[in-house]
């Protein structure tokens, strides 16, 4: 191989090198200051032909009862986890391994890296870049911000993103407003967000919704930090 091209192909392999490691950080960091202003779940929607509702509020704005209930129905151990639940892994490849069904071991700091920066899909690819994004908006973010984007980002319906506007959209009030058993009956639906209703549940999520009421009393949250 000629010296000028081996030059080259060196330069490009540091070039993608260099847009590998630091495209996801700077992309991080943005998130960090700014809303995302859109997610790849969402656009992927808007393609098909569903709308886009949502509305970003500050943490704030958002019902502590909203948090108390997705910590206690998507990640019971937000507050003390690095971002993997490793029990929770651990069984769900257990139970794959003895033949039973693929378990959800997702934490919401894992969600949250997966609806902000990634395609949907189940592929050990796309895990592994969910897995290091966690890792980068758990170092970065902090449980504050991770909480505050996951609430303005997830699937609450048929075009309806984030808290604010799931919570105008099922139950006509602000997100600030929502009482405690609204705010588990919204946090209930999330597994199946298309399929499953919070005002009009079946006896599978009105039976989530009970769990989920009675685990709400067990989460302390803390105004500053939402963790200890």
């Amino acid at each position: 191989m000629r010296p000028e091209r081996a030059l080259s192909l060196r330069r490009l392999a540091k070039g993608a090198a260099a847009l590998l490691i630091g495209g996801p950080l700077l992309l991080v960091l943005l998130f960090r200051l700014v809303p995302p202003p859109a997610t790849p779940l969402m656009l992927l929607r808007l393609t098909e032909g569903e709308g886009l509702d949502k509305h970003w509020v500050g943490l704030d704005a958002i019902s502590p009862e909203l948090m108390r209930a997705v910590i206690s129905s998507e990640d019971g151990k937000f507050c003390s986890h690095h971002g993997f639940d490793w029990d929770a892994i651990d069984n769900a490849v257990e139970v794959y391994q003895d033949g039973g069904p693929v378990l959800g071991a997702s934490t919401i700091s894992m969600q949250t890296a997966k609806n902000v920066f990634l395609w949907p899909g189940r592929t050990f690819l796309r895990k592994g870049v969910e897995a290091g994004f966690t890792v980068l908006i758990e170092t970065i973010w902090g449980k504050r911000r991770i909480m505050e984007v996951y609430l303005n980002v997830i699937e609450w319906g048929h075009g309806i993103y984030g808290a604010e506007a799931a919570s105008r959209a099922w139950f006509h009030k602000p997100a600030a407003a929502l009482s405690r058993s609204e705010a588990a009956a919204l946090a209930a639906i999330l597994p199946s967000p298309r399929r499953w209703s919070p005002t009009h549940p079946n006896g599978h999520v009105a039976a989530r919704i009970r769990i989920i009421e009675e685990r709400m009393g067990g989460v302390s949250l803390f105004p500053t930090r939402i963790c200890p």
